[in-house]
């Protein structure tokens, strides 16, 4: 592949990236979640399997503890996640999703399939699911970074 094809392929993945979560946003805020950003949708992702602490949640989205102690002290703040005592760790927290997080997650699924609507119009859904299966075998685990 040429430089200038590779270049075209990462704006056009850039591009593609950056308005699904604007449509994922808009379509949570839509549904009556207010006080949530997109970076909190990212957490959320890391949250849902079965809670994290603060250290796995930095390294999720790639910033520092304290940064990422600081989003957790939000949406804990907000009541979209709580801290509960680690049940293999006594020194440390995991951070859970609560009713209300759970609530803003399905929102933001319902809001992802909406925004990939269009593409199945336009390509088929065979041909969007052959696109989700090529880009998990070159990403199959995220992590899913917020774009600061």
């Amino acid at each position: 592949m040429q430089n200038s094809e590779a270049m075209a392929l990462s704006a056009a993945l850039l591009a593609v990236a950056g308005e699904l979560t604007q449509r994922i946003h808009e379509g949570v805020v839509a549904r009556g979640f207010e006080g949530v950003r997109p970076a909190h949708g990212f957490a959320f992702a890391r949250l849902a399997p079965g809670g994290a602490t603060v250290t796995e949640l930095a390294a999720h989205l790639g910033v520092t503890k304290q940064a990422a102690s600081q989003l957790v002290d939000e949406i804990v703040r907000k009541g979209y996640a709580e801290r509960r005592p680690h049940p293999d760790d006594a020194r440390a927290k995991l951070v859970v999703l609560t009713e209300q997080g759970w609530a803003c997650t399905r929102a933001a699924e319902e809001a992802a399939a909406e925004a990939v609507g269009p593409w199945v119009e336009l390509l088929g859904e065979g041909e969007v699911r052959a696109l989700r299966d090529r880009l998990l075998r070159i990403a199959p685990y995220g992590p899913i970074r917020p774009a600061w």
